[in-house]
């Protein structure tokens, strides 16, 4: 069907429909025209409209199927292909409909005869009420303008159904216990905050659907795109961040959406269909949720995720309902609640209100993530109908530490968290104190605690956290968020402000880890889908083939380090001839900008990670040519184990505290040293003080670890003999106990140690 017929059959199906809502009769004889007026002007076979009611979709109207299955046939959630997209809320277009896993064979209706099928949601307040489908004879797959078509009529059938009272209205969440409700989702940043529920945005229910005046609906749509725009570019400019970096990239990642032509066209396609204004944005925003429960890459599905968050901001602009809770403002301490929010919207709340966020979706490489962490603001994602849970008003306690969320606590449950931040904030007190002073075990052995690090904030607050330096600055992170591939120049400029920021304190830069589960939807062949993505074409396998790329960071190093010490690793070494080509490389920068007579680093410190098992059993060759060693015990651990560290049925079955992974990493250390080569831990294991205890008593002086582990482990540190606990491990490395943990954790409990 071309595009000019299918926007036809829409507007007259949408104007039949306008006719059929307004003529007299009882819901079932309208829904029954309903039917006849989508099969006529599709020229399809069969159309039926099931409807959720008890929990069951039942078949409530149709053309073409057996007249005695209505109200008879009846599926549950998930079962057959309409429970399936009801369930899931997708679409279904399929040429051979009993093919599909999915597929159930109801006798009564008679629907043998009929191939083809196609289905859509039938969603009211962003959930499924129904199902819209349509079958065929013939094997065939629906055009997409035809599904389009589908869309826009289950839109105004919601109007209908809602109206009439057809259906069960939102088909969970409804029923809220008075109750305390505890529920866990995933930790997205870490902290403790307690506040009021604040839902982000009132909900805009679309009650017009088909438009009266095509050109006027068109004008309004304009308006609002113009009008929005104009808020995008001037959050952009007012972004308050104390230096610019990968939130100014995410916010041009952000106004790029915000002047997509393909975006606006396909929103006028919909006006053009005969609907308002409001209900066109709300069916290409069906569209893009749709499309968003397909994408498995997580960096694409963040892209959809700013679409989605531009589509509710349009909304609300042309419905006249602009009022979110930034605009209103925050009058009391807020735990904010959303379905999800994007980066741009994040930064209109008042901070000194704002306590924490709790979404439904979310996730680790969300935008609004990164600029969630630089602002200080706890994040619990994925939380199924968290808006579904909670009223407006009533009290919440978020553990982000725990990915943990209480609502309506009682007394006891307040006391117990009322308790539980007291002493979190005492234990930040104390480590306050101790945040100016050397990380010196009790007999003399200095410890180097540094701090892993992605975004230019991270450098900036250094003094506060009272690390020596950055062990390990992930410049990925600037490739991750920027919506075009960083250049040397932008490059430059960002590790220009980590130096500046950090001072005198050492920053070791790792080049560029990107590929595998770390996808850029900018360079096509690195979303390229593999079986293990930890193990395969990533990090510095990547930078070597694609070597212009690691020219240009080289460079932009190189220049950035002026006149100061260059420290730089290579990351994912597998054998030491790839540290050779790495380093080669940049050695030719360096003699490239020492020919262009640009100013050059006093001193370049050549490093390399080792989180591949096999470059262990090479030491004896790399050792001599490098200046320091970084183990990255997160994707060491995974491997030795062979074990995804993002399986979580996986996570609690591997132990740090394996002597498994303690004599690996002795053996490591003990051969650093002997080369006369310093050695640093990178990676969660050393910022938990009970492994940092662990991983001195093997030999190690230097942690790099996150921010927030600074001040535990520094007071562990500090409350530590060095020789004790190096006596103590070999011991127990020597006659491994049945639990190691339990062994350490008692050692270090009669010995004073503070491991919190």
């Amino acid at each position: 069907m071309p595009l000019s017929a299918a926007t036809s059959s829409a507007r007259e199906i949408l104007t039949g429909l306008h006719e059929v809502m307004a003529a007299r009769g009882n819901a079932q004889s309208k829904l029954d025209r309903v039917v006849d007026l989508i099969a006529e002007a599709m020229k399809s076979e069969v159309c039926s409209i099931y409807l959720l009611r008890d929990n069951k979709l039942e078949l409530f109207a149709t053309h073409g199927l057996r007249k005695e299955a209505v109200h008879v046939t009846r599926l549950g959630m998930g079962e057959g292909l309409v429970g399936t997209i009801a369930e899931e809320g997708r679409i279904l277009n399929l040429a051979e409909a009993s093919s599909h896993a999915q597929f159930v064979y109801r006798p009564e209706t008679g629907e043998e005869s009929f191939h083809s099928f196609a289905g859509v949601p039938i969603v009211r307040l962003e959930s499924p009420i129904g199902v819209l489908a349509v079958q065929h004879a013939d094997p065939r797959r629906y055009e997409e303008v035809e599904i389009e078509a589908l869309q826009t009529v289950a839109m105004v059938l919601s109007e209908m159904i809602a109206a009439a009272r057809l259906t069960d209205g939102a088909r969970r969440g409804t029923r809220r216990d008075a109750g305390p409700l505890r529920i866990s989702g995933l930790k997205l940043v870490a902290g403790m905050g307690k506040g009021v529920a604040v839902f982000h945005e009132p909900r805009v229910i679309v009650e017009h659907t088909v438009a009266e005046d095509t050109e006027a609906e068109r004008a309004r749509v304009y308006a609002a795109f113009r009008k929005m725009r104009e808020q995008i570019d001037n959050m952009t400019r007012e972004a308050e961040f104390g230096t610019a970096g990968e939130h100014e990239e995410i916010l041009e990642t952000y106004r790029m959406f915000a002047y997509d032509e393909g975006w606006s066209r396909r929103i006028n396609a919909a006006i053009d269909s005969g609907l308002t204004a409001e209900a066109a944005i709300e069916r290409v925003q069906q569209r893009t949720r749709a499309r968003m429960r397909e994408i498995d890459d997580p960096l694409l599905a963040e892209r959809m995720h700013d679409l989605e968050d531009l589509s509710n901001r349009l909304l609300r602009i042309v419905s006249g309902r602009m009022g979110t809770a930034a605009q209103t403002g925050l009058n009391r301490d807020t735990v904010l609640i959303a379905r999800n929010l994007g980066p741009a919207e994040l930064l209109e709340y008042d901070r000194r209100r704002l306590k924490a966020v709790l979404l439904e979706e979310g996730s680790l490489t969300a935008h609004m993530t990164i600029v969630a962490r630089a602002m200080g603001v706890p994040v619990v994602g994925r939380l199924s109908d968290i808006r579904h849970s909670v009223n407006d008003g009533e009290l919440v306690l978020v553990d982000g530490d725990n990915g943990s969320v209480i609502i309506r606590p009682n007394r006891p449950l307040a006391t117990g968290f009322d308790h539980r931040m007291a002493l979190s904030n005492k234990r930040r007190a104390q480590y306050a104190v101790i945040r100016s002073l050397p990380a010196v075990t009790t007999d003399g052995v200095q410890v180097s605690v540094m701090v892993n690090a992605g975004l230019a904030e991270d450098a900036a607050s250094l003094e506060l956290t009272g690390a020596d330096g950055i062990g390990l600055f992930r410049t990925e992170f600037q490739f991750l968020v920027s919506a075009t591939l960083p250049g040397r120049e932008r490059q430059q400029r960002l590790y220009t402000k980590v130096l500046e920021s950090a001072g005198d304190r050492p920053v070791v830069f790792r080049t560029v880890d990107i590929g595998g589960d770390k996808a850029l939807p900018y360079l096509s062949d690195v979303r390229d889908k593999a079986e293990n993505p930890a193990m395969g074409w990533r990090a510095l396998r990547l930078s070597l083939d694609r070597s212009t790329l690691m020219r240009a960071q080289a460079r932009a190093l190189i220049e950035a380090s002026a006149g100061g010490v260059l420290r730089v690793m290579f990351p994912m070494i597998s054998e030491p001839w790839e540290y050779e080509q790495a380093r080669g490389l940049f050695e030719d920068q360096l003699e490239w900008a020492r020919k262009a007579k640009r100013k050059l680093p006093s001193r370049v410190e050549f490093g390399a990670m080792l989180e591949v098992p096999a470059l262990a059993e090479m030491l004896d060759q790399l050792l001599p040519r490098i200046d320091f060693l970084s183990i990255g015990t997160n994707d060491l651990t995974q491997f030795l184990f062979a074990a995804d560290r993002a399986d979580p049925r996986l996570a609690e079955r591997y132990d740090w505290l394996s002597p498994a992974i303690l004599r690996f990493l002795k053996r490591v250390i003990d051969a650093a040293r002997a080369a006369g080569v310093p050695v640093r831990l990178c990676g969660e294991m050393g910022g938990r003080p009970l492994e940092a205890m662990a991983l001195i008593g093997l030999g190690a002086d230097g942690l790099s670890i996150t921010p927030a582990a600074v001040g535990p482990v520094k007071a562990m540190v500090r409350s530590l003999d060095a020789s004790a606990i190096r006596a103590r491990m070999q011991n127990l490395l020597d006659k491994p106990p049945r639990d190691m943990r339990k062994a350490l954790t008692d050692w270090a409990r009669r010995h004073g140690v503070v491991i919190g």
